[in-house]
């Protein structure tokens, strides 16, 4: 494996969401990521948060499975388990079992509502957690219900990042106590962590908590997306002045607006006129007009679309594998880069060649697979 966490040894329990994606960002990283999957089956090349890992099936009802699993942490630096709190206990690979066999072990369990509180036992999704955080009820227009953003704020925001910000900083303490610990990842703990700044505008008294009325949520008039001729859209969002006095220039706004930027009393009749403006061009013609300024003016572009742009282009970010697009490895690394992206593994394929490395002979193999414990 290339990258800065060549070396570096991870099991991943397979599951959903954000810990599948937390797995896949350390292999992309160079991370020896191994999957621990329930049954064997064929490769599937759209399983893209699979990519770059190890697959290994195992019967996890069968007390040998479980053995197995053990014996596969026993040489691992983090798990990361995605099951409601008590599942993994009574699997017998909860965290005191697993440090039992492994004290440096960095234990990531990553959940929704968390590991302890009332609604700990609830099943949830990305919009729930982010309703009981206060995130959902500012996204969306005044007059109508709050609009969930995909699945970015709670599941992968407040969720995948804030768990590898936890393995990686446990990662690092280890190297000075030499014991691994329990992170506790919840994303109604990172989804409002990730509004810090708006909460202290809420302080100020420079947020309303009424939808598309502040500089963010739509509310202003230069922070927002307009339609255009051709039923296509840009997003527009000069927030400092001399970046709107561009906007207003080249787009051929009022020149009085520039004064008097930042006054909400003036943001709807603006709303009404700006509307107006982008819908006289095409798309790509207003993304011309603003190509190399400073009016943080761009294309809002599809899914298709976005690929063929010339910056996407020019930084690889996507790439085709078995035709099927991915995202490149983010970050980065000048010194320690990482690998291009691969196909995804079939479920079980590294089944024994894992265990083989951990000193199971091809008969006991043999035996396990005929128990129906590798699967």
């Amino acid at each position: 494996m290339s990258g800065p966490l060549s070396g570096l040894k991870v099991v991943e329990m397979a599951g959903l969401g954000p810990a599948p994606l937390a797995g896949q960002f350390l292999a992309d990283l160079g991370a020896e990521v191994t999957l621990i999957t329930r049954k064997s089956g064929p490769a599937d090349p759209t399983d893209v948060n699979n990519r770059g890992k190890r697959s290994v099936a195992l019967n996890l009802k069968h007390p040998d499975g479980i053995a197995a699993a053990m014996r596969l942490l026993e040489h691992a630096d983090i798990l990361i388990e995605g099951f409601r709190p008590g599942v993994m206990e009574r699997m017998g690979l909860g965290p005191s079992d697993c440090h039992a066999r492994n004290p440096a072990l960095i234990y990531g369990r990553m959940t929704g509502w968390g590991q302890t509180g009332p609604m700990s036992q609830m099943a949830g999704h990305d919009i729930n957690y982010l309703g009981l955080t206060g995130v959902l009820n500012a996204i969306g227009k005044r007059d109508m219900p709050p609009i969930p953003p995909l699945n970015l704020g709670a599941d992968y925001g407040g969720g995948t990042m804030f768990l590898l910000l936890g393995l990686l900083s446990a990662l690092y303490e280890r190297q000075t106590s030499g014991k691994g610990q329990v992170i506790d990842a919840a994303m109604v703990d990172g989804a409002p962590a990730l509004l810090a700044m708006i909460h202290a505008m809420i302080a100020r008294g420079s947020w309303s908590e009424t939808r598309e009325s502040n500089m963010l949520d739509g509310g202003a008039p230069y922070y927002r997306s307009y339609e255009c001729a051709d039923g296509k859209y840009v997003s527009v969002g000069p927030l400092e002045p001399q970046f709107f006095a561009q906007l207003v220039q080249i787009a051929g706004l009022p020149d009085d607006h520039k004064t008097n930027q930042t006054d909400a009393t003036t943001w709807p009749d603006r709303h009404v006129l700006y509307e107006q403006v982008f819908k006289q061009k095409t798309r790509d013609e207003w993304t011309a007009l603003f190509d190399g300024t400073d009016a943080c003016v761009a294309p809002v572009l599809s899914w298709s679309e976005a690929p063929e742009h010339p910056h996407m282009k020019a930084r690889g970010i996507y790439t085709q594998v078995d035709g099927v697009t991915q995202i490149t490895p983010a970050p980065r690394f000048d010194r320690t880069p990482t690998a291009a992206p691969g196909r995804p593994p079939a479920p079980g394929t590294d089944t024994d060649s894992a265990l083989a490395q951990l000193g199971y002979s091809p008969e006991t193999l043999a035996r396990l697979r005929a128990a129906g414990v590798l699967t």
